[in-house]
């Protein structure tokens, strides 16, 4: 893996916490593999589409997401992050995401404690 790789794949995990922050799916949507995944321990291994109609409320459920931790290792990317939640609240979750070339071929989702 190269520097430059590990750059994109940074870019690209930061902008798509920011767009799930700013309820854009069409930013995400282009992120994604055809073949994406996400699974969490409610989710397993969902589809695209099923993971837009679950994972995407409307309005978004947080004010913002703090990355706390990023580490990048081949084809993989560890996330610890703290959401805050509108109307008060936080909580940290881990996630890792698998990439595909340059998108994104799965998330899994690991549950965290208010914060």
């Amino acid at each position: 893996m190269t520097d430059e790789t590990d750059t994109v794949r940074e870019k690209t995990v930061r902008a798509l916490y920011a767009a799930y922050i700013d309820g854009r799916k069409d930013i995400v949507a282009a992120m994604l593999a055809e073949d994406f995944t996400f699974s969490s321990p409610r989710d397993d291994h969902i589809d695209r589409d099923a993971y837009f109609d679950r994972c995407w409320p409307k309005p978004p459920p947080f004010e913002g997401m703090e990355i706390e931790y990023l580490g990048l290792a081949e084809d993989q990317a560890v996330v610890r992050y703290r959401a805050i939640k509108r109307g008060g609240g936080a909580f940290r979750n881990m996630e890792t995401l698998r990439f595909k070339g340059d998108k994104v071929a799965a998330v899994e989702v690991y549950f965290g404690r208010e914060a």
